[in-house]
């Protein structure tokens, strides 16, 4: 059996202030929010992409394009088949599937935890089979290291450096009842 010891490393309070810092990180890297969209990775990255544009709105005054990105198809971890079936439905305005025009857009892509960055590339991958977007910036809450692809956030809510053996969890409202950020130290194993 193994034994495992949770840690909270972000509570509610800590994960709003660093959404509101990387929100106002994106308006000033980008000098504001034209052309930009924002696209959450299901699952807790579109809750997250959400809760940004909310906050980039406040700044502006205006309201951010945001959308659901859907990588299923293009993960190279889980071969599902030989098709390429992913959804980019706007989740302000056109709720209907139809995806948006990714040409000439800034794409910032949003997901919980950068770990690997496989996610990432397949996010990459199946933002392109849409268009050429102008330029694609990545935000994470939790950067946890041990890339094996060249990939590196622009915005981080908060680096943690971990072992293979923890895991990251994120914790949400919208879908957890809790907003929290667990490292789970996975100990031993006993007979």
């Amino acid at each position: 059996m193994t034994e495992e010891e949770h840690l909270v490393i972000m509570d509610e309070t800590a994960i709003r202030r660093a959404l509101t810092r990387i929100a106002h990180e994106i308006v000033e890297k980008n000098k504001g929010i034209d052309n930009c969209v924002i696209v959450g990775i299901r699952t807790r990255g579109i809750y997250l992409a959400r809760r940004i544009a909310e906050r980039i709105g406040e700044i502006e005054g205006k309201p951010v394009l945001v959308s659901e990105l859907d990588i299923t198809q293009y993960r190279d971890d889980r071969k599902v088949g030989m098709g390429a079936d992913v959804e980019i439905a706007s989740a302000i305005g056109d709720t209907d599937g139809v995806p948006f025009n990714v040409h000439d857009k800034r794409i910032i892509l949003f997901d919980d935890v950068l770990y690997t960055g496989r996610t990432i590339r397949a996010a990459m991958d199946a933002l392109m089979d849409y268009g050429r977007p102008q330029s694609i910036q990545l935000a994470v809450l939790v950067d946890r290291g041990h890339r094996e692809l060249p990939i590196r956030p622009d915005f981080v809510g908060k680096n943690v450096p971990s072992s293979k053996q923890e895991q990251i969890e994120v914790a949400l409202t919208e879908i957890d009842q809790i907003d929290q950020v667990t490292i789970i130290n996975q100990r031993g194993q006993a007979g």
